[in-house]
């Protein structure tokens, strides 16, 4: 495990070429890293090394589709990694701040890109895990450049994974051809497999094995959230951070959950529609139009309660306080419905027909609900809080509350900055806005994002948002040099906004959580609801109270 200089590197490529290396690239004076598993040659950006579309395990095609991820051989010679990589299977997106446009794919995806400071050791090592709603996204974006995180001597990793219904599918004769009568969670296997993979090579890189720390947003929050409960991912990381996470019902393999169908009988609905009577025809279907098809018949990618990879309900698990024991930051933004406004419950006619409709759903909780979302405002605003507080907000200050009961730090965010052109759009403070802030990426962003202004402000807050990050990574306490020292979250409810500039608060949005931890508990406990998102005229009228639900941890 050995890291060459730009010098040797040169001589290094001629004597592999020379030898006949597999992998054949121009020598130059690019930086070249002898890991485990393999020799890699990348770029020298700015005061970084990057190398990009590493692959991490053997490509998932033919009939390694559907299969757990198989390690990568060690590969012999030097491969290059100097080319951005694609992007894994997925449909297409559609109009919105989220799109890329076309973006070259390939089941062949399963790579990871690494940016490391220069002459780094035992840097500390974060992993990004991009959202997308496990449909959409790759690990290789602009708004995902390390060079931010470099400066700050982090090694930043950014992994792809399979989505959709090749990284999620079940089905009974998945589940019979494995060793674990198991079948699903395909793209959080993967996930588990890069950070194998990190923790035994990220040390050639100049990065510390020892001290890895995950974050993602989104759906990537959704992931982090899985492994931190999945015994298969313990001891592959140290440090998490859930950047609007959430908590809803998954399908659980066999069996029926509240209103979520059994994760096999979902996956023969999807081979009847497709028109694929067994595995041998599913695996035999091109992949784009697979995924497309899946897509338009509303097939629902979530992780799946198998008793093995995912033990149990999200909410049972770290009830149970069965996740990973490591410090964590949770949080989420002011707006996040305004770009997700398919969530939100539909306005209603007048403010006498809202208070009627909230009392006939909530009962005994409907005082409490109106005190917090009340029918005497803006009452779309009044569905677009009451929805991202049920979504977002609620597993946030769950997370938090649950990391600080196994007496670990954990901290709190509220991210409620906007700037003209966000405003202007209707996307006050939206869903994922504070990715270019965390990643100091504010003029990185996709086409179709509301322009950030490059001033001295947002380069400001960005700057104390990576500090905060970064140095949570290197030693799980967020702190900032020009900014406010974070405070745990504790009894005081302690949190930190990020507005026009960071600032801390106690006191946390009084009665939020209980409100939807309540609202959670009923559904949970009578067994016939989910308890997703539904809320205002959306929401199904609540299950009696419950003897266990008389309190909230």
């Amino acid at each position: 495990m050995k890291r060459f200089s730009r010098g040797l590197a040169a001589t290094l490529a001629a004597v592999l070429l020379a030898s006949g290396a597999t992998s054949a690239f121009a020598a130059s004076d690019a930086p070249v890293v002898a890991a485990p598993a393999g020799s890699v040659q990348g770029l020298r950006e700015g005061n970084a090394d990057v190398f990009r579309a590493i692959p991490y395990a053997l490509p998932p095609v033919g009939e390694r589709r559907w299969r757990p991820p198989a390690p990568m051989p060690k590969w012999t010679g030097v491969r290059a990694a100097q080319t951005m990589g694609v992007a894994c299977m997925q449909p297409p997106m559609g109009a919105g701040p989220y799109d890329r446009g076309k973006v070259p794919m390939s089941e062949d995806c399963l790579t990871l890109d690494v940016t490391a400071p220069a002459n780094a050791r035992k840097a500390p090592v974060m992993v990004w895990i991009h959202g997308g709603t496990l449909i959409w996204g790759s690990g290789h974006s602009e708004m995902y450049d390390g060079q931010e995180f470099a400066k700050r001597g982090v090694v930043l990793v950014s992994i792809n994974y399979r989505l959709g219904v090749l990284g999620y599918l079940a089905h009974p004769e998945l589940s019979k051809e494995s060793s674990e009568d198991t079948s699903g969670n395909y793209g959080l296997l993967d996930q588990i497999q890069a950070l194998k993979w990190v923790r035994e090579n990220i040390a050639a890189f100049g990065g510390d094995p020892a001290n890895v720390t995950i974050f993602g947003e989104s759906a990537g929050a959704l992931s982090v959230e899985y492994l931190l409960a999945s015994p298969r991912a313990r001891g592959t990381f140290d440090k998490a951070i859930v950047e609007s996470g959430y908590l809803f019902t998954m399908p659980e393999l066999r069996g029926k959950r509240g209103e979520e169908f059994a994760a096999e009988d979902i996956g023969l609905w999807l081979a009847g529609k497709l028109q694929a009577p067994n595995l041998a025809k599913l695996r035999a279907m091109d992949a784009r139009q697979l995924v497309e098809d899946a897509s338009k018949a509303g097939y629902p990618p979530y992780g799946t309660i198998d008793g093995k990879i995912l033990k149990r309900q999200l909410v049972d698990t770290f009830d149970h306080g069965e996740q990973a024991p490591v410090p964590l930051i949770a949080g989420f933004n002011s707006g996040e419905i305004r770009s997700l406004r398919f969530l939100a419950p539909p306005v209603p006619t007048s403010p006498e027909a809202y208070a009627e409709g909230i009392k006939a759903r909530y009962g005994d909780l409907a005082d409490d609900y109106l005190r917090l979302y009340p029918a005497t405002g803006d009452l779309a605003q009044a569905g677009l809080d009451s929805t991202r507080d049920a979504v977002f907000g609620w597993a946030s200050e769950r997370l938090v509350r649950k990391q600080a009961s196994l007496g670990q730090p954990a901290y709190l965010y509220y991210f409620s900055h906007s700037y003209p052109s966000a405003d202007k759009a209707g996307l006050t403070g939206f869903h994922a806005s504070e990715v270019p802030f965390v990643f100091g990426t504010i003029t990185k962003t996709p086409p179709a994002w509301p322009a950030i202004p490059d001033t001295a402000g947002e380069r400001a807050l960005s700057s104390a948002m990576l500090d905060y990050w970064t140095s949570f990574a290197r030693s799980g306490k967020p702190s900032s040099g020009q900014a406010p020292v974070w405070n745990a979250f504790g009894s005081a409810n302690a949190f930190m906004t990020f507005a026009d500039s960071p600032r801390v608060s106690t006191g946390f949005m009084p009665g939020m959580y209980t409100l939807h931890e309540q609202v959670m508990c009923r559904r949970r406990v009578d067994g016939s609801q989910s308890w997703n998102w539904r809320t205002g005229a959306s929401a199904p009228v609540l299950p009696s109270p419950a003897a266990s639900c008389s309190s909230t941890p």
